[in-house]
C-alpha cells in the first residue's frame, strides 16, 4: 500500500478513455433529451394536475427506461412513490472493491421537473420542440436539468471503463425543485437509510460563467416569494365617474412597493433581507471577474441600450450573489392596453420573488416582507399576500484540500484551464436542506448554464461539448474520492 495519498494528478484516469467512453454515450443521450424535452412535465407549481395529466410519469420512464440499462456493475434503479408526491429516481451503485474504503456515501443530485412555456422563442424554436443548432440542443429542461442523470450514469460508467475506482454512490433525480422542491424532505427522510452517510454531494443544477472552464458554485441565494393583492373596489368602474375619487389599486400597489424597495436604484430597504458578505466571497467575485476577461455579465441580457443596475462589474456580481433584490414576475387584474376601456380597474396583482444572501433566514425575511406590504395600507385598502413560497440560500463549506486540487487536475484534464469559483443567484433548496443534514459533506455544484442558455426563458439550450467535459470532470472526482485513501 503506499505511504501517502496520491497527488490530484496521479489519481486521474486516462482522459482519453474518459472522454471517448462519454462521448460515444452521449450519441445515445441526445437521442434521449431529444425525447424528454417534447414532454411537457411542468413542475407542481405550474401544473396542479400534473398527475392526471400524466407528462410526469411519462418522463421518469423515458429516464428510467435509458438508466436501467447502463453498464454498471452492481447497479439499481428504482421509482420512488409516496402520496400526494412528485416521484423521485433512485440509483444506487455499490462501491467498487477497492473504493469501498470510508463507508460513506457520494451522492449526486439533479431534477427532470421543468419551467412553464414562456413567451419570445424564436419562429423556428419551442420549449416542447427540441432543435440542434451546431452542438447546441434547444428545449425546455435539457439544460436545466434534465442532463444530470445522463451526465452522472455515464460518469460512472466511464470510471468503470477506464479501470478506475468508485464509492458507494447514490443519484437522486427529483421532480419538484423548479417550485422549490416542497417534496423533497419527505423523500430524503423517507430514503435516509439508504442514502446513507453522505461524504461528497455533487450537483449538476447550476451556472457557469463562460463554456470554456469548469465553474464551482460557492453560494446560493435564498428565496422568498408570494403574490400581493391589492383591491379597491368590488366591480371595474368607470374612470370618467370615480377616478380621483376611488383610489386607484395600481398606485396603491406601487407605494407597498415603495416600502420594500427603492425604485431609483433597486436596493432593497428591509434589513432583515440583507446579510454580510464575506471578505473572501468578495476577492473571489474579483477572481470570476479577471478569469472571464473583466465582466460576468451576458450582452444578450439587455434591450438595445438598456444597462446594468451598476457599473462596477464585482458589483455587478455581488448584487447577484450576496445582496436581495426584487423581481415583478407575474402581473394579474388588468386587460392588455389593447382591450383596455376607460375602466378603474378594481385590484391589481403582482407576484413578487425575492432573492436573498445566502446566509438570510426565509422565514424570518418572509414575516418582515409581508408585515411591511400589509400594515396599514393606503386609502385602507384591502391588501393581501398569498401563495407564499420560501426556500433557504446556501454557503458552501471550504473545500477539503484533495478536493480542491481534484477539481483543479480534473478541469485542467477535461477543460485546458483550472476550475473556477463563482456564487450563483438562483436557487437549489436541497443544497441547503443537504448541508444542514450532512456538515461534514463536501459540496460540488457546477452546470452547464453558460451565457445565453436562458434556463427559465425562451431559447434556452444545452452546450452537449460543456455537457460532456462536466461528464469527465465527474468521473475524475469519483475515482480521485476512492483513490485518496488506498
Amino acid at each position: 500500500m503506499p505511504t501517502s495519498e496520491p497527488s490530484a494528478a496521479e489519481s486521474l484516469l486516462d482522459r482519453d478513455i474518459v472522454d471517448d467512453y462519454i462521448d460515444d454515450q452521449w450519441t445515445d443521450v441526445v437521442g434521449v433529451l431529444q425525447e424528454y424535452i417534447t414532454i411537457p412535465n411542468k413542475s407542481p407549481a405550474f401544473d396542479p394536475d400534473w398527475a392526471q395529466h400524466g407528462f410526469m410519469d411519462q418522463a421518469v420512464e423515458l429516464f428510467v427506461t435509458w438508466a436501467s440499462k447502463r453498464s454498471i456493475p452492481g447497479l439499481k434503479v428504482e421509482v420512488v412513490r409516496l402520496d400526494d408526491r412528485t416521484p423521485v429516481i433512485l440509483c444506487e451503485v455499490p462501491a467498487t472493491a477497492a473504493g469501498d474504503n470510508t463507508g460513506r456515501s457520494t451522492l449526486l443530485y439533479g431534477h427532470l421537473d421543468k419551467q412553464p412555456e414562456m413567451s419570445g422563442w424564436d419562429a423556428d424554436k419551442g420549449p416542447w420542440t427540441p432543435v440542434m443548432v451546431g452542438e447546441r440542443l434547444y428545449g425546455r429542461g435539457g439544460a436545466d436539468d434534465g442532463y444530470a442523470l445522463f451526465a452522472s450514469l455515464t460518469a460512472i460508467e466511464a470510471v468503470v471503463a477506464a479501470g478506475g475506482e468508485h464509492g458507494r454512490l447514490v443519484v437522486l433525480i427529483e421532480a419538484s425543485e423548479e417550485s422549490g422542491s416542497p417534496d423533497l424532505p419527505a423523500y430524503v427522510d423517507h430514503l435516509k437509510d439508504r442514502i446513507g452517510d453522505v461524504e461528497m454531494v455533487i450537483c449538476l443544477d447550476s451556472g457557469a460563467a463562460d463554456y470554456d472552464s469548469l465553474w464551482v458554485t460557492t453560494s446560493l441565494r435564498g428565496l422568498v416569494a408570494g403574490t400581493l393583492d391589492v383591491r379597491v373596489a368590488n366591480v371595474g368602474l368607470h374612470s370618467g365617474s370615480v377616478s380621483g375619487v376611488v383610489p386607484s389599486s395600481f398606485r396603491i400597489l406601487r407605494n407597498l412597493l415603495d416600502r420594500i424597495e427603492d425604485s431609483a436604484t433597486g436596493e432593497v430597504l428591509l434589513p432583515e433581507l440583507h446579510a454580510d458578505i464575506p471578505a473572501d466571497r468578495v476577492d473571489q467575485a474579483g477572481a470570476a471577474i479577471a478569469a472571464t476577461g473583466g465582466n460576468l455579465t451576458d450582452p444578450g441580457w439587455f434591450y438595445e441600450q438598456t444597462r446594468p443596475v451598476v457599473s462596477d462589474p464585482i458589483q455587478q456580481a455581488l448584487n447577484r450573489t450576496w445582496r436581495p433584490s426584487l423581481s415583478i414576475t407575474g402581473l394579474d387584474g388588468a386587460p392588455a392596453p389593447g382591450d383596455a376601456g376607460n375602466v378603474l380597474r378594481p385590484n391589481t396583482s403582482a407576484k413578487l420573488s425575492v432573492r436573498l444572501p445566502p446566509t438570510v433566514d426565509p422565514e424570518v425575511a418572509m414575516k418582515a416582507l409581508v408585515a411591511a406590504l400589509t400594515h396599514d395600507p393606503p386609502y385602507g385598502a384591502s391588501v393581501t399576500f398569498s401563495g407564499a413560497e420560501l426556500g433557504p440560500g446556501w454557503a458552501a463549506p471550504d473545500l477539503q484540500p484533495w478536493l480542491a486540487d481534484a477539481l483543479d487536475a480534473a478541469s485542467s484534464a477535461h477543460f485546458g484551464l483550472g476550475a473556477n469559483y463563482q456564487g450563483e443567484g438562483g436557487s437549489i433548496p436541497f443544497m441547503g436542506m443537504l448541508g444542514e443534514q450532512f456538515p461534514e459533506a463536501q459540496f460540488v455544484i457546477t452546470g452547464v448554464l453558460g451565457p445565453q442558455s436562458n434556463a427559465h426563458g425562451p431559447n434556452e439550450f444545452l452546450d452537449i461539448p460543456t455537457a460532456k467535459r462536466v461528464s469527465g470532470v465527474v468521473a475524475q472526482l469519483l475515482n480521485s474520492a476512492a483513490c485518496r485513501q488506498l
